[in-house]
């Protein structure tokens, strides 16, 4: 059985855990709290699994995978009867596209380590800044792009990022409201069984005074 290790509230690990929900692919769950003692993810440990000291890290067999996205691909590759990618090259461009504007051009301005460089007073602003600049390009390539989800009517990788950074919009105070096509995907998104069951509240690491 595959093994992952997360953090609930993780939208780099949550992108893993909806693909693996949504291709079947059975695992065990491995709790990395991010923050308790200083991050768990800085043990020495847990360093010999994961260099950049990050989740998620996925180990299937004897090989560990880490890296979100290429994580990502590599499930794509090996488990391709319940596709995440379109058959169709210009379709399956706009996923990426979709895929490299969440995780290269909003999550890593808004990622623990880089909010812990600023005075706490100025982190809200600061991620939520960056937010609303990634969510605003994204609603644009939506009217496009999209149908039922992100692109077309068939649930995609690009899907799979999209639902977590929400999450961390409203965290942050983003009013997605604004952006009638995300949210409406949203909506389309959050009832589909691998979503329901990859989100946070449904991991054993939540905190259960979170869902008081």
């Amino acid at each position: 059985m595959a093994i992952l290790y997360s953090y609930f509230r993780s939208s780099c690990a949550w992108r893993v855990r909806i693909a693996l929900e949504f291709k079947e692919i059975e695992y065990e769950y491995k709790a990395v709290h991010l923050v308790k003692g200083g991050g768990q993810q800085n043990s020495d440990d847990y360093k010999i699994i994961n260099p950049m000291a990050q989740v998620p890290s996925l180990i299937m067999g004897d090989k560990v995978f880490t890296q979100s996205i290429a994580i990502l691909e590599y499930l794509e590759e090996s488990y391709p009867l319940k596709p995440l990618l379109p058959k169709d090259v210009v379709k399956r461009f706009k996923v990426r596209e979709i895929c490299e504007i969440i995780a290269s051009g909003i999550q890593p301005l808004q990622n623990l380590s880089v909010l812990k460089q600023f005075e706490e007073s100025k982190q809200k602003d600061w991620a939520a800044k960056w937010i609303f600049k990634g969510l605003t390009a994204l609603e644009k390539i939506l009217e496009t792009s999209s149908g039922n989800y992100c692109v077309g009517d068939d649930v995609t990788l690009a899907d799979c990022c999209l639902i977590p950074q929400l999450y961390n919009a409203r965290r942050f105070d983003v009013d997605v409201e604004q952006f009638p096509n995300i949210v409406r995907v949203e909506k389309n998104l959050e009832v589909l069984d691998p979503f329901v069951k990859a989100h946070p509240n449904r991991q054993p690491d939540f905190p259960l005074e979170l869902a008081a």
